[in-house]
């Protein structure tokens, strides 16, 4: 009788709930996320977290880009944009960011995989590629400053001085991060904690390049046929 009675109620049970979805009853088979499933893995957590930082960063370099957009044509009877840049120069800056984010990606996929060796052979190589990059683009407004095209000169230069030295001050910012992610190996080892901030610092590398190719875009090749 007893058995009966018990399937008795779970017959009735899943003819009121017939896909189980219920969190009440006896039969009740758990979801993802509550039970089986379990929560989203730390790194997941962690990195879906950064993402959100990255997409207000990026809100903010789309303000910078309107603000050039509206400010390009008013040069105030100064220098224009095809006057002032060198696009060579330019492409030798992009060249280094590419090149970087794909050396930033074997240190990635070295830190995964536990390489001491490899890992620090790519993060130096990122290094240089992303200091050489400063380089070329402090060579670049030094030369603007000299030739009498400083930031005060027009709304257009102080348009492209705010845009350009932002995503300058990101890529010193990125530097930095880079060589503390050097000591924090050396000092402790491939752990869990480690290659976590080694993810988020790949993903803010790798928007540093998508950001410089839209500036590369936007800036200099539409600039140069201005």
């Amino acid at each position: 009788m007893t058995g009966a009675v018990a399937t008795a109620e779970t017959m009735t049970s899943r003819h009121r709930d017939p896909h189980r979805l219920g969190h009440g009853h006896a039969d009740a088979r758990p979801t993802p996320g509550h039970g089986t499933g379990g929560p989203a893995s730390k790194r997941i957590i962690v990195g879906f977290g950064f993402w959100i930082f990255l997409l207000s960063d990026i809100v903010m370099f789309a303000a910078f880009f309107a603000a050039y957009a509206v400010l390009a044509a008013n040069t105030a009877g100064g220098p224009k944009a095809a006057e002032l840049f060198d696009l060579r120069n330019a492409a030798a800056e992009t060249a280094c960011l590419l090149v970087s984010s794909f050396t930033c990606g074997l240190a990635s996929i070295a830190a995964r995989a536990r390489n001491t060796t490899w890992f620090y052979a790519a993060m130096s190589t990122t290094f240089a590629l992303g200091a050489a990059f400063l380089g070329l683009e402090a060579r670049e407004f030094a030369g603007l400053i000299e030739r009498g095209a400083g930031p005060t000169r027009s709304a257009f230069l102080s348009s492209f001085f705010t845009l350009v030295g932002c995503h300058g001050l990101h890529v010193t910012a990125g530097l930095l991060w880079l060589l503390t992610m050097m000591a924090q190996v050396f000092a402790k080892g491939f752990r869990d904690d480690v290659l976590r901030r080694m993810l988020c610092f790949s993903l803010f590398w790798h928007a540093l390049d998508i950001v410089w190719v839209a500036v590369f875009t936007v800036v200099y090749l539409m600039g140069a046929q201005g």
